[in-house]
Order: C-alpha cells, then sequence, then structure tokens
C-alpha cells in the first residue's frame, strides 16, 4: 500500500468517525462504519435470512425506503437495479451519512428529511416499500401503517418490527361476548407492550408487539401477508384496509 492509498483510507476514516456514530455497520471502501456495534454486523446479518424474497434484478421499480437511518437497503435496493430510490428520514444525522455511503458507492439515491406521517406529501406510489425497524419507534403505529398504506404503496412493502412476547398464533373466534375477560390473559392474544420511559436505553422505544399484534395490525391496516421469511420480517402485498378503518387524516 502506498502514500498516497495509505493517504485516501485515512481521509476516509476520518470521515466515517466524523460522521459518527453510526447505527448501520456498513463497509465503505473497506472501512466499517460501526465495527463494535452491539449486534454485530446489522443489518448485513438480518439481511441475508430474507433477502431472497426479492428480486435480485428490481428491473427499475420505484423505492421507498422509511426510516432509511444511513441508507443499508436504499444502496441494495439500488444495487438491484431499482429506479427510483427514495429515502427518508426524520434524523439529519442519519441523513448525512446516507448521503455519504450513496455518494462513495457512486450510486443515485435521493434523501429526504421527512417523517412517517407526512409520506402523502411525496404524492407517488411505490412499487416497493422498505418499512423497516421503524414501528416501534413511533406513538401512533397504526396511524403511519394506515398513511403508507394509502398514500405509498403501489405493490409491495417489506416490513419489519422488534417484537416481545408469544410468538405463537392463536386461532382465535371473530367475536366474542362482552362478558368474556378470560382471552386477553391467553400470552398469545395480539398485545402492544407500551414502554413510558426507555427500554435499551432508548426513549423513543415506545410500542412492542408480540407476534399475533404484527400480523394482525399488518392486516387491520390493509396489508396481505404473503412472506414471513425471518421471525420479524414479513414481505406484504396490498390489499383492503379493514371494514371499521377509518380514512387516515392527511397532514397540512
Amino acid at each position: 500500500m502506498d502514500a498516497r492509498t495509505n493517504r485516501a483510507r485515512s481521509d476516509l476514516e476520518e470521515k466515517i468517525a466524523e460522521l459518527g456514530p453510526w447505527f448501520h455497520n456498513m463497509e465503505i471502501g473497506g472501512v466499517r462504519t460501526a465495527p463494535d456495534h452491539f449486534l454485530g454486523d446489522y443489518p448485513a446479518f438480518k439481511w441475508a435470512k430474507f433477502k431472497h424474497v426479492l428480486p435480485d434484478d428490481l428491473q427499475g421499480r420505484s423505492v421507498l425506503d422509511i426510516g432509511c437511518n444511513a441508507g443499508f437497503y436504499s444502496l441494495e435496493m439500488k444495487r438491484r437495479n431499482a429506479g427510483r430510490v427514495l429515502g427518508i428520514d426524520s434524523d439529519p444525522h442519519y441523513l448525512r451519512q446516507a448521503r455519504f455511503a450513496a455518494e462513495y458507492s457512486g450510486l443515485e439515491i435521493e434523501f429526504r428529511e421527512m417523517s412517517v406521517y407526512d409520506v402523502a406529501k411525496l404524492g407517488a406510489m411505490f412499487d416497493l416499500v422498505i418499512f423497516m425497524g421503524v414501528l416501534y419507534h413511533l406513538r401512533h403505529p397504526l396511524l403511519a401503517l394506515d398513511l403508507i398504506h394509502d398514500h405509498v404503496v403501489g405493490d409491495l412493502m417489506l416490513f419489519q418490527c422488534l417484537q416481545r412476547g408469544s410468538e405463537r398464533i392463536p386461532d382465535l373466534a371473530g367475536d366474542y361476548d362482552f362478558s368474556e375477560e378470560d382471552i386477553f390473559d391467553r400470552p398469545d392474544y395480539p398485545k402492544l407492550f407500551f414502554v413510558e420511559e426507555r427500554y435499551a436505553s432508548d426513549p423513543t422505544n415506545w410500542f412492542f408487539p408480540n407476534k399475533a399484534a404484527t400480523e394482525a395490525m399488518l392486516r387491520s391496516s390493509g396489508f396481505v401477508i404473503e412472506a414471513n421469511p425471518e421471525p420479524e420480517v414479513y414481505l406484504c402485498r396490498r390489499g383492503e384496509r379493514h371494514y371499521a378503518a377509518d380514512p387516515p387524516p392527511i397532514p397540512r
């Protein structure tokens, strides 16, 4: 390795450190962004378990990555020949990282600072929406799913949510008498666990569903589950929302 190469690597390491801390442990020019990540090689090790559910060639399809963080999934979609790729996040710190990673990789990706609750303002439907690791950080999870369904998912959604509690899926009736109370004590009944303060030192962790609640919320919001390749990951297709669910309000 000559002096010029050493200098270039040193400059890259300095830039990556300057943009830290990183939650996505990405490899940029041979440099790891978060080599000491508490989850290890995240999100690459998780992606390896479910990447087969998406086509290797996305053939110019449009992709929206909601809560894109440093852009790991946005970059992967562009590498699979996606057409328009737009990553949105409410945190400008992560967007700076994402823009740097995309520019260094020579990939044309749009990034915008935007809340999930504002997706209607995009005025576009996307062939694929990626909604990974965001729902449990939201104060209004069902509203977010309703807005995503109505305003941006044209066909498919790749979804992931941290889960706690029972992993069993119960066989439930469509209705229960008002006097029925015992059903709610079952560990496998669809449940959302509310975190008032912190979980894993993170004050933005608000709700954790068990597996039954995750699937029920997806169905209620109008998503048809087509695959569950990894315990917390679902590939969904856009369907019809629950008959009793009002259309979500469009933020001004």
